[in-house]
């Protein structure tokens, strides 16, 4: 499992996967960003303007993963929020990473109107609060077991709590000045329609801000992200912004400091989507009906057994950042893993 790949961030390349760096230094804070200019999905960066993209996924994002339904995810996080904060985030998600991914975020007002849609425990939100007072800001996701824990955070004692579902958002249409979501596009059955819903919230010149999970090359991490959950590739989210109606944006890469910029296995947190809303009104774009209605009533063997089968592929991403940090620990300095 181990990777050939050099690092530094000046090592940018279009691959038959798609854009992506021979090796990058996820750490730092001199990664560049990816930016989007135009409707052509035109790449550029500092080093290497890149011609048109193509999108090419495994299977349509209409045909969800096993954890990617609403139902399945409520009850996947029935289990995983009880030791949430301290063994998912300290090999995925850390305090560095989260501060780095809102840098892009431009937290730039005490005042602003912040919704943190997927806010899980609070954990990005206590990010959010270093820079808007927690009176401003609104925390949302779908698991009540997932928002008991911010509400054990005296620090978020002030932030709004609602239940909801980040596809259909119970917010006025040119309410917020910032939305962000941090580690729920992975559950979303539909992801164009949550990120048609966060154009529809924000105030002209509004700053989306989504951080996410992104798509692995090698292919046993392949097969467990598939039957898993949602891991886009770059282009995915570029063209899911971009059909939204947002303009300017941008990826930043960011990851655990001891991959020393291997993205080879996929990252459940791997990059931070930024882009601006310009124009008031809700997005342009025209969708149908909803992917998945859980309102609908389903058979309780067949979510138990797509439960099962999506937790036991989720073992698979528990076990990586491990064996990354023992590389780390073994692979002298200098040298990549």
């Amino acid at each position: 499992m181990g990777s050939s790949l050099p690092y530094g961030a000046q090592h940018l390349a279009l691959t038959p996967n798609g854009l992506g760096f021979n090796g990058s230094n996820l750490h730092g804070r001199n990664l560049p960003k990816i930016k989007l200019v135009g409707r052509n999905c035109n790449l550029r960066s500092k080093k290497l303007a890149v011609p048109r993209c193509s999108v090419s996924i495994p299977r349509p994002a209409s045909q969800p993963r096993f954890i990617q339904h609403k139902k399945e995810a409520f009850w996947f996080y029935r289990f995983i929020s009880i030791a949430y904060d301290s063994v998912l985030n300290p090999g995925h998600y850390t305090e560095a990473m989260r501060d780095d991914a809102l840098e892009a975020a431009d937290l730039n007002s005490r005042d602003a109107i912040v919704v943190d849609v997927g806010g899980g425990t609070g954990f990005t939100t206590s990010g959010i609060v270093k820079h808007v007072d927690a009176k401003n800001v609104t925390i949302l996701d779908q698991s009540p077991h997932q928002l008991a824990k911010v509400k054990e955070k005296e620090h978020l004692k002030e932030c709004k709590i609602i239940e909801g579902d980040a596809e259909d958002l119970p917010f006025e249409t040119d309410y917020a000045d910032r939305y962000v979501s941090a580690g729920s596009i992975e559950y979303w059955p539909d992801p164009q329609r949550g990120i048609k819903e966060a154009y529809r919230v924000l105030k002209k010149g509004g700053k989306a801000c989504i951080i996410g999970p992104v798509y692995p090359t090698f292919w046993l991490s392949r097969f467990f992200a598939d039957i898993w959950m949602l891991f886009p590739k770059e282009e995915e989210y570029i063209e899911w912004f971009q059909k939204a109606g947002f303009e300017d944006v941008q990826i930043k890469r960011i990851g655990p400091k001891w991959y020393r910029g291997v993205r080879r296995f996929g990252l459940i947190i791997g990059c931070s989507v930024t882009a601006v809303k310009p124009t008031s009104g809700d997005s342009p774009l025209q969708l149908g009906p909803k992917v998945e209605d859980i309102e609908k009533p389903v058979n309780p063997f067949q979510i138990l057994i797509r439960f099962l089968v999506g937790t036991t592929a989720s073992i698979y991403y528990l076990l990586v950042p491990v064996y990354m940090w023992l590389k780390n620990q073994i692979v002298p300095k200098g040298r990549p893993i």
